[in-house]
């Protein structure tokens, strides 16, 4: 445990589960106040309830968020939806629903907190990306191209605020063990054989912790990371730069 972020407001999407509860509890334990964006309540930090596909109920959030703690500093923008299937088989209503959530809604929550993130001395955006920004996942077409496009969007937010002392960084979780990783599986024909395959095609042979994408998150949104910005940082067991041999 640190105090790094001793003084400082992170609002953190998606905030009341799985990733997103892994990083409201890790910056909570380094000194920030915590502000969680979800549909659901979170049951340990301040929680207020938004839905990032609506630009009135983001910037209603933003402004309860500054009339409570006076301040935003930090933006973890890590709610989002997934979709499985191919090119083939996603509908326009699909491809709208996720871009809209996933890029869309990543923008609309940046946005409403940009006047906010201009006043602190410590201002940070950090992305939850993904490893299928970097590698061809099998049954991830519309999934793949909303990451791809926040991979972009990290580093085109770190240019354009640079100069005004907002750093701008990403994330990118290989396959975490998560609530929503778990419907996927329980929803396969042999959930054993599903989690062994996801497993094997991490180097290291396991999911990701949330807790070590927390850890990740937690360093680039330190001002302890000043001169880190536009950065995509993998946790992913080394799938995305490694070509290791089976184990025989």
């Amino acid at each position: 445990m640190s105090n790094d972020f001793d003084g400082l407001v992170a609002v953190i999407t998606g905030g009341a589960s799985g990733i997103g509860a892994a990083i409201a509890d890790r910056l909570a334990s380094d000194g920030a106040t915590i502000a969680v964006f979800d549909l659901t309540a979170s049951t340990t930090h301040a929680s207020f309830t938004v839905d990032i596909a609506d630009d009135a109920s983001v910037r209603a959030a933003v402004g309860a968020v500054v009339e409570r703690f006076g301040r935003i500093d930090v933006v973890i923008n890590n709610a989002g939806i997934g979709a499985q299937g191919t090119v083939e088989v996603a509908s326009d209503e699909q491809w709208l629903r996720v871009l809209d959530v996933n890029v869309v809604g990543t923008a609309r929550v940046t946005r409403a907190a940009l006047p906010y993130l201009r006043r602190s001395s410590h201002a940070s955006v950090v992305n939850v990306c993904s490893i299928a920004a970097t590698a061809g996942l099998q049954e991830r077409a519309v999934y793949s191209a909303s990451k791809g496009a926040i991979l972009a969007l990290t580093r085109a937010m770190a240019a354009d605020h640079l100069r005004e002392g907002i750093r701008v960084n990403c994330v990118n979780p290989g396959t975490a063990d998560t609530p929503w990783v778990s419907r996927l599986l329980d929803s396969a024909e042999d959930p054993a054989a599903e989690r062994a395959a996801l497993e094997a095609r991490q180097p290291h042979g396991r999911l990701v912790a949330p807790e070590e994408v927390a850890d990740a998150v937690a360093y680039l949104s330190s001002p302890r990371a000043s001169s880190t910005t536009g950065v995509a940082l993998a946790v992913d067991g080394g799938m995305q730069n490694l070509r290791v041999r089976p184990v025989d």
